[in-house]
């Protein structure tokens, strides 16, 4: 029989919040709060850590190492948690596991079993984070990088079946990334009841200007801008999209078709009107880019999809020209456009991802996902739908497998920091 996490009373959310604002730089390290119950500190949690590979700057870097040396990775304050056990699939050069491990006792395990266990017979840390990103795998023909995120779960989930115990799980960037892969994931985690967590630290970044969208707000169009390579990046640039429509009327109830189009398709969905002008040179502003006019970049890439609801999703991928992530928005009854974008801060150690781990030790504490895991499943599917349009003539593809349907979360994201002081100033 399998037995599940007890629920503790969620953190007060003026004391959580108050961590987290911390995580983001913007209090000194002295001003720093941990999340507490009835004014008491959080007992830690211990975690499993199961990664592809563990360098300076990789997602296990900067995950696991602010629960290893704090917040800002400089010996400071960091969350109720403590790293466990560690599963490395692989060694590169410039590895920082095995030193990581000697430096702070954490024993690396030779198989994801062994991890969760501590070499046991039971189940006893209190959550898993698994990233599978970066390291040495192959691509498919759809130009995925078959990162093994599937085979991490499938390990996870037989250790919980084996000894009989559910903990939290936290699987890092998009699902899969095969549609296949994904869909597996999300189904074996509801057949297990395991509280599953995933997605892009972009979601909870800092964003520049502060927009207000409340939940229930009606959203009569929606443009999105990225940059870099469609899988690595356009994970990313859907997951922040779609954080900003599923806050529309009526929630999600996911896509009825997807279509991918490339090179001067691309500019003719604008110039015949099916994209808006405006909305696209609004959320092009947004974002920093290496010249005026985005069509004389080359690799320009459309994410062309809608929801159920009637609304139009528009992405574009500008690997050339963008060097940011934005989206813009117009509501009905106005004619002010909404635009923002994802503001990255490399220093003090992306703290982005401290965000992501606030999130990541709230429902390790409270045994429940502090956002639902169905967005990152449904930008999953749509971004392998999209890169199987683009290797399949173009063609629009109808989903009625994308039909997800989820109750958003009105989940806060880091605060703008002052932009005339360093991100670790008071």
């Amino acid at each position: 029989m399998i037995k599940y996490p007890v629920v503790i009373s969620d953190p007060s959310r003026r004391t959580w919040l108050a961590g987290a604002i911390a995580a983001a730089g913007i209090l000194s390290p002295a001003t720093i709060a941990r999340p507490a119950t009835s004014g008491k500190p959080l007992a830690f949690r211990s975690v499993a850590a199961i990664m592809t590979a563990y360098q300076k700057g990789l997602h296990a870097d900067v995950l696991l190492g602010k629960i290893l040396e704090g917040w800002k990775q400089d010996g400071g304050p960091g969350p109720a948690l403590k790293l466990a056990s560690m599963y490395v699939d692989q060694f590169p050069d410039k590895d920082m596991a095995r030193a990581m491990s000697k430096k702070y006792g954490v024993p690396i395990f030779d198989s994801i079993e062994k991890a969760l266990t501590l070499g046991g017979n039971h189940i006893p840390v209190d959550g898993v984070i698994s990233i599978g990103e970066h390291g040495d795998y192959p691509w498919n023909d759809l130009g995925q990088h078959l990162y093994p995120r599937r085979r991490f779960f499938t390990e996870i989930a037989a250790a919980f079946e084996k000894f009989g115990r559910v903990v939290p799980v936290f699987s890092d960037k998009h699902l899969g990334p095969e549609w296949v892969d994904a869909k597996w994931m999300y189904d074996r985690a509801v057949a297990l009841k395991i509280p599953f967590m995933a997605g892009s630290s972009m979601t909870v970044g800092a964003r520049v200007p502060e927009i207000s969208l409340p939940l229930g707000s009606d959203i009569q169009m929606a443009v999105g801008i990225g940059y870099s390579g469609l899988d690595i990046y356009g994970s990313h640039t859907l997951e922040f999209f779609q954080c900003h429509v599923e806050r529309r009327r009526g929630a999600e109830s996911g896509v009825r078709w997807v279509r991918c189009l490339q090179g001067e398709a691309v500019w003719q969905t604008i110039d015949r009107g099916l994209v808006s002008k405006k909305l696209f040179d609004a959320a092009f502003a947004a974002v920093p880019h290496t010249q005026q006019d985005p069509r004389h970049g080359d690799g320009a890439t459309l994410f062309l999809f809608e929801y159920n609801d009637g609304l139009t999703g528009a992405v574009f991928m500008l690997p050339e020209v963008a060097q940011g992530t934005s989206v813009a928005i117009r509501l009905k009854g106005q004619g002010e456009l909404l635009a923002t974008r994802f503001n990255e801060q490399p220093k003090p150690s992306h703290p982005h991802f401290a965000w992501l781990l606030k999130g990541i030790e709230r429902m390790f504490h409270t045994g429940r996902p502090s956002y639902p895991v169905e967005r990152t499943l449904l930008t999953s599917g749509i971004l392998d739908r999209a890169l199987t349009s683009r290797i399949h003539n173009h063609e629009k593809l109808l989903t009625p497998e994308l039909s997800i349907r989820y109750q958003p979360v009105d989940y806060p994201h880091a605060p703008l920091p002052r932009l005339d002081a360093p991100p670790d100033s008071t």
